[in-house]
């Protein structure tokens, strides 16, 4: 019977000590941070925890160790913030709205780039009700990090990412790593899963390469420049511009550009 991605994953973090969410965010929070994303098969995934399994704790919620996770984002009507990230900008931002759908928590979260490749991730607590929509108390706090009424103004719903994840400590490392599967972006009336057989590592650190970066990089695995977001853009609106990533999305996705026929608009949640 062949091991799918999830139950891979379960096996995993099974015999890992258990870490309360205050502990995790106590430990590791890293609002201000750098992140390297690797898409690995499962025996690299394998390989990767019997080297540093003994390191790491796991995010445990009432004996859960696997959430389901749903990411709302926005953009303006133009792609504000997806043409940012094409074009490489070194400051750029992500918005979105995260739902954790086992405990029912949502958060309107703004991620910015700053010049030095860091990421910061500023948070306000959301009623999940209106995690489709940005309320003019989300606009409001939107505003005070952006700055730019323009943008904030034109911001809507565009696409969304699903997935199914377990959250790792390294105690000793002060790193965090997240490992998702069952990747899904959905938009408009399409949907586009992520290969199977995979685990989307990421590791989160203050700057410095964790030990998981350095095992990943020996076993041969190099970080992924790409977002879910402007993956799942790319994905599913073959006729943005995504060079790039091309690299990445044909090799990972299957992805193929759109050569001719029209632009269109924005895609829509289905």
């Amino acid at each position: 019977m062949t091991t799918t991605a999830r139950q891979c994953l379960a096996d995993a973090v099974a015999p890992l000590p258990g870490l309360s969410l205050e502990r995790v965010t106590a430990e590791a929070d890293l609002q201000v941070r750098v992140d390297r994303k690797y898409l690995v098969r499962l025996g690299t995934f394998e390989q990767l925890m019997a080297a540093i399994g003994d390191r790491l704790s796991v995010l445990d919620i009432d004996h859960r160790r696997l959430f389901d996770y749903e990411s709302i984002y926005f953009d303006t009507t133009d792609l504000t913030a997806y043409r940012q990230h094409a074009q490489g900008r070194r400051r750029r931002f992500k918005l979105r709205t995260r739902a954790y759908l086992d405990t029912g928590q949502c958060l309107l979260e703004v991620k910015l780039q700053g010049g030095r490749g860091e990421t910061v991730k500023e948070r306000l607590p959301y009623d999940l009700a209106h995690r489709h929509v940005l309320t003019e108390s989300g606009r409001d706090f939107v505003l005070t990090h952006l700055e730019d009424a323009a943008v904030v103004d034109g911001l809507e719903e565009v696409v969304t990412s699903a997935y199914r994840r377990a959250t790792l400590v390294d105690l000793a490392g002060g790193s965090r790593l997240t490992c998702d599967v069952d990747l899904l972006f959905a938009g408009g009336d399409r949907e586009v899963h992520g290969p199977a057989g995979t685990v989307l590592v990421e590791s989160k650190t203050d700057g410095r390469a964790a030990l998981a970066d350095a095992v990943l990089w020996r076993l041969g695995q190099r970080p992924m420049a790409v977002s879910k977001y402007c993956a799942g853009m790319a994905l599913l609106r073959p006729d943005l511009p995504a060079n790039r990533w091309n690299r990445e999305l044909r090799t990972h996705f299957g992805w193929q550009p759109l050569r001719e026929g029209p632009q269109v608009g924005p895609a829509r949640h289905c």
